[in-house]
């Protein structure tokens, strides 16, 4: 069985297209094309995908309430945002609201199915600069709580480096550059850390990473 994944976007030939490019991919299933998310739970639980396709801007109700309520219910699900620009204060709130990552909509076609797939293995697609908001986000919050000491999780020490990068704001990319190592490497270490942190985001890894002083 492939990925299950839900689209919610209130433009009709968007929901086509990333349906159509979707079905492409053997290892993608597309289980729910919806208008709005004024019933985003019910349609969810519906349909019960693995990853959630957000667009920001949905008549009724945004896309960052609906990601609030969908990973208040369901946190195992991931919720890549979909949206214009960039820079755009709405997707840091996204982040913040429990969304995994984010892709511009002038590359869904390019761009989608690798996107995707960082967020099965573990990843978060996202800007530095967009990371870079999280990260201040994060250590704005360890300054006012006071930090735990640290827990030992077992990470390796490659697994450190690659947390390190992560919470100073690298891309994957740029991770690659900074250690030598290779794309698919990096997605391995990222994979592992979540798993040992017990997180599902770059924002909590980021949190945890700053308040527990991991790394």
């Amino acid at each position: 069985m492939g990925l299950r994944i839900a689209i919610f976007d209130d433009n009709k030939n968007i929901r086509e297209s990333i349906s159509m490019l979707l079905a492409t991919e053997p290892q993608f299933d597309v289980v729910g094309s919806f208008s709005h998310v004024l019933d985003c739970i019910d349609d969810v639980k519906a349909c019960k995908p693995d990853i959630v396709l957000m667009d920001i801007e949905m008549p009724g109700m945004s896309g960052i309430d609906a990601v609030a309520q969908i990973k208040k219910e369901f946190p195992h699900i991931q919720v890549l945002m979909q949206t214009v620009f960039e820079d755009d204060d709405r997707v840091f709130d996204s982040i913040c609201a429990g969304a995994s990552g984010y892709i511009l909509k002038n590359y869904l076609n390019t761009r989608l199915v690798e996107a995707i797939s960082e967020l099965q293995y573990g990843g978060s697609p996202m800007s530095p600069s967009i990371a870079r908001k999280v990260l201040n986000k994060m250590q704005s919050a360890a300054n006012v709580i006071r930090p735990q000491e640290a827990t030992d999780y077992q990470l390796t020490p490659r697994e450190k480096e690659v947390l390190s990068c992560l919470v100073n704001g690298l891309s994957y990319k740029m991770i690659v550059a900074e250690l030598n190592i290779s794309y698919e490497t990096v997605r391995s270490h990222v994979k592992k850390i979540y798993e040992k942190l017990h997180v599902a985001s770059l924002t909590e890894v980021v949190a945890k990473a700053i308040h527990q002083r991991i790394v």
